[in-house]
């Protein structure tokens, strides 16, 4: 049968080629183009499913087939041969279950697109609703089937005969397409890619997806919302300019590759329709691109590398995410190397104003194919994607600049769109800053300040030195004055230098500060964090929140003999190897089932690997978590992650139930919510109660402190036995010079009996913290930005993006870091200060009057970062 294809695909070919010698003889050449453009549209419509899929990509490619070429395949795009009426009522009611008369108030037999694989009809539903109804063609999945078999053998046997050829591994390349094609001729897949496309753009500004009716959706018809618009080979009759209708377009296809790595991936004019005001209607998603969040990552820093023209890091990160078979190029890597950023110099320096994806593929294939090397699958698909995606933009808007906007999703970790926008903010901090600007160079010769001016993975450009705080405000040594929004992450909860602390800590230091000898203030704080929590019956002092985790975890190992830990992904619990586990940028595995990855360069590899990451709300995690249970020592998570700012109190109390069940000891991280969302934390909130808490920041008044709090049989694991042998068989030593030192108790013990003695203090945050997050987003929509902001009791979670985010990953990956780093500095210049990119708080000495001021300033801010171009509008 495959041979009987392939000769009829050669008797086809031949035949048309012979047609068109004929009828050609004595044109002119615009005759010739005219025939020639008509011959390859004849073929393709004749040859099958698969060529008119060919001719659909080729259609937005004129630079390559010419002008006249490229208008008359734009016809395969959703203008050929339908099946005909008795074929889809027929399939209809097979399929759905009931005629098209039970189903339908009115349907129209004549389809208003037909394509490679489906054809579409519009309707109306008996409810009312006008429809769209996408029908797979009649014989299409064998037709097609047959297109690929034929052209397999070819692959086959070119890979068989040519050895220039073999080396590429066509065959399995092929399948891999094969595979691709032929699930496209399966509705239910494409529904289920369509309905996770929805769910990604939801609520989105101006990229629409068309909702489905699950109930009448199968293997052969697909039932969807109506969405009646311009369509894409029409794109000049949009009331918006091209090159801001061009850009949207871009957004979206970057953003679902970068952001949601799930694209459309075919996005060619027949698949997008625009409405007249401009918003971008997709459709068709019987293809679609999906990376992992390792090919996410490698995409995003490959691109990034070449941005900066980091050019040997572009080629190790390229190597390493995007190629395989890489035996020969490893063993002549210096040549390999140079010859790639020869390639990588030309697209991105000489001729990135006008960027081709298909010359960038070409040129970097050859070096590879020389060291019988391969793209990985998912570059190909990639290459397939923007292949058609940028063919159809430069038809949009001929005078694009593609890298120009996609600095936003390559160079998403700096907050600059321009060199324009940083000279300004050069210019005014240097008149205005001109100090901090001077010790921040002066520390440059002897200091390293990670959470500061060097902050890792996103360091500061023009940092803070503060000469003076008090309550609320800061005074830099320039003496600009700020609003502070950061409240140093998280310690000063009652306001910088709090007359109740400074004066405990003025007469504590007269005393002397005593540390490794008790004190008064130790054990009076002790008790009031005892008394504070009814989880817990003993404390233990640390030094920080860092510590007090790793103070717990070691706890757990002794009391259930084993070493494994649970965590959550996105949770961060200190800087230690386990606490920093899959905690912040970067993630692996799936949604429903996270890989531990470390945290930093310099984790020890075992303790990461000894880590179970689950996934916080996800009904999987407890499925995990029990089938792990055996290998485990215990369960940390923040029960209310401060970068979420909100608590999901039924997983919560699921999660208490299930460790109580496996006697597996459960931990929650309150470092930075525990006397700050209410006195007692998160837990008293929720009504539950962990085996151990760890604490930190407010417990110290302003000053490094933490504790572990919790059960007494697990907290004297750490109290000794009286018997060194007992000990060192038994018992966890937990300790540190500084812990309980007489000025951190002191500190925190006045902070925490002013806040016992002022609960109003907690009533009046929340309001405000409400009042605040619904002022800041009404402002957000008056200037059509899309932005979401989660707040709950002083907390503050900002991101630019339309997205209701679920899973820490989601926030991460939707976010648009590059508008929320720069949001930082275009505060400072409206008198507030927020740092760039950390969980925002607030204080008990903020008034309305500031929370106005912070309103006023965001509102500013916003302007300036439209006028410069931080959001497509």
């Amino acid at each position: 049968m495959i041979i009987f294809q392939f000769f009829r695909l050669l008797y086809l070919t031949v035949l048309h080629l012979i047609a068109y010698f004929f009828l050609s003889l004595g044109k002119n050449e615009q005759d010739r183009q005219s025939l020639r453009s008509k011959w390859i549209y004849k073929y393709m419509l004749r040859m099958g499913p698969l060529y008119i899929k060919i001719g659909q990509i080729l259609a937005t490619r004129s630079d390559l087939i010419g002008k006249e070429i490229a208008n008359r395949l734009r016809e395969l795009q959703d203008n050929t041969l339908p099946s005909s009426k008795e074929y889809v009522r027929e399939v209809f009611t097979s399929e759905v279950g009931q005629s098209i008369e039970e189903i339908f108030e009115e349907f129209s037999f004549q389809p208003i697109a037909s394509a490679s694989i489906a054809q579409v009809h519009e309707g109306v539903l008996q409810t009312g609703q006008r429809v769209a109804v996408k029908i797979v063609k009649k014989n299409v999945r064998q037709e097609l089937k047959q297109n690929l078999d034929s052209v397999q053998l070819i692959v086959n046997f070119a890979h068989w005969l040519l050895p220039s050829v073999r080396q590429l591994n066509l065959p399995v390349r092929f399948q891999e397409l094969y595979t691709l094609l032929i699930a496209q001729t399966d509705m239910r897949q494409e529904a289920a890619c369509q309905q996770d496309i929805y769910n990604n753009f939801k609520n989105h500004s101006y990229v629409r997806i068309p909702a489905l009716i699950p109930e009448l959706c199968t293997s052969s018809v697909l039932v969807m919302e109506f969405m009646e618009g311009i369509k894409g080979k029409d794109a000049h009759q949009v009331d918006l300019p091209a090159p801001l209708l061009a850009r949207r377009f871009q957004e979206a296809i970057w953003g679902m590759l970068y952001f949601d790595g799930y694209s459309h991936g075919d996005p060619h004019p027949g698949n997008i329709v625009f409405t007249k005001d401009g918003k971008v209607i997709f459709i068709d998603f019987g293809i679609t691109v999906k990376l992992s969040e390792d090919e996410k990552w490698g995409l995003s820093s490959f691109y990034f590398a070449c941005n900066r023209k980091e050019w040997n890091l572009a080629v190790d990160r390229f190597t390493k995410h995007f190629v395989v078979n890489k035996d020969k190029l490893l063993r002549e890597w210096v040549q390999y190397n140079q010859e790639v950023v020869d390639v990588l110099k030309l697209h991105f320096e000489v001729r990135k104003s006008r960027w081709s994806t298909i010359a960038y593929f070409q040129d970097i294939n050859k070096v590879l194919r020389k060291y019988e090397a391969q793209y990985t699958t998912t570059f190909t698909k990639i290459d397939l994607l923007l292949l058609s995606f940028e063919g159809f933009l430069n038809q949009i808007d001929p005078d694009i600049d593609i890298w120009a906007n996609v600095r936003k999703f390559i160079d998403r970790f700096s907050p600059y769109m321009n060199t324009a926008v940083k000279e300004t903010f050069d210019h005014y901090f240097s008149e205005h800053s001109p100090h901090s600007l001077e010790l921040r160079d002066r520390a440059q010769n002897s200091l390293i300040a990670p959470t500061h001016i060097d902050r890792y993975f996103f360091p500061s450009t023009y940092p803070l030195f503060i000469k003076k705080a008090s309550g609320c405000k800061l005074e830099d040594v320039d003496g600009n004055t700020y609003i502070d929004i950061s409240c140093g992450y998280g310690p000063h909860f009652l306001g910088y230098a709090h007359p109740a602390v400074t004066t405990a800590l003025i007469e504590a230091v007269q005393m002397g500060g005593v540390n490794v000898m008790g004190n008064l203030p130790e054990v009076q704080l002790a008790e009031t964090i005892v008394n504070a929590f009814p989880s817990a019956d003993k404390a233990i002092f640390s030094n920080s929140g860092t510590e007090s985790a790793l103070h717990a975890m070691r706890l757990c190992r002794v009391y259930r003999k084993r070493d494994k830990i649970a965590k959550f992904e996105g949770h961060f619990h200190g800087f230690s190897d386990q606490g920093m586990v899959s905690s912040w940028f970067r993630f692996t595995g799936s949604k429903d089932q996270p890989e531990p990855i470390d945290g930093t360069q310099g984790c020890h590899k075992g303790t990461v690997q000894e880590t179970l990451v689950l996934q916080y709300g996800h009904p999987r995690s407890l499925e995990r978590l029990r089938e792990a249970a055996d290998d485990l020592a215990c369960v940390i998570c923040e029960p209310m992650p401060s970068l979420m700012a909100t608590y999901n109190q039924e997983f919560l109390m699921e999660l208490r139930s299930l460790c109580t069940q496996l006697d597996l000891p459960l931990i929650f991280d309150e470092v930075v919510t525990g006397f700050r969302v209410a006195y007692g934390g998160v837990q008293t909130l929720a009504g539950i109660s962990p085996d151990l808490t760890c604490l930190g920041k407010i417990i110290g008044g302003g000053l490094p402190c933490g504790a572990v709090v919790g059960k007494e049989e697990l907290i004297n694991i750490a109290k000794s036995s009286r018997d060194p042998f007992v000990d060192y068989e038994s018992k966890a030593f937990i300790g540190g010079t500084m812990t309980g030192n007489s000025l951190s108790c002191s500190a925190g013990l006045a902070a925490l009996t002013y806040l016992r003695e002022h609960p109003e203090i907690y009533t009046r945050l929340e309001q405000q913290t409400n009042w605040l997050a619904q002022e800041l987003l009404k402002i957000a929509q008056a200037h059509a930005i899309q932005f979401k902001v989660r707040a709950n009791r002083s907390i503050f979670s900002l991101s630019f993006t339309h997205k209701d985010i679920k899973f820490f990953r989601e926030k991460q990956a939707g976010s648009n870091f590059k508008a929320n780093l720069a949001l930082a500095y275009y505060m400072r210049r409206h008198g507030v200060y927020m740092p760039e990119l950390h969980t925002l708080m607030l204080n008990a000495s903020h008034t309305q009057e500031d929370l106005e001021t912070i309103c006023q300033a965001f509102n500013h801010s916003l302007q300036e970062m439209i006028q410069d171009n931080f959001f497509v509008m």
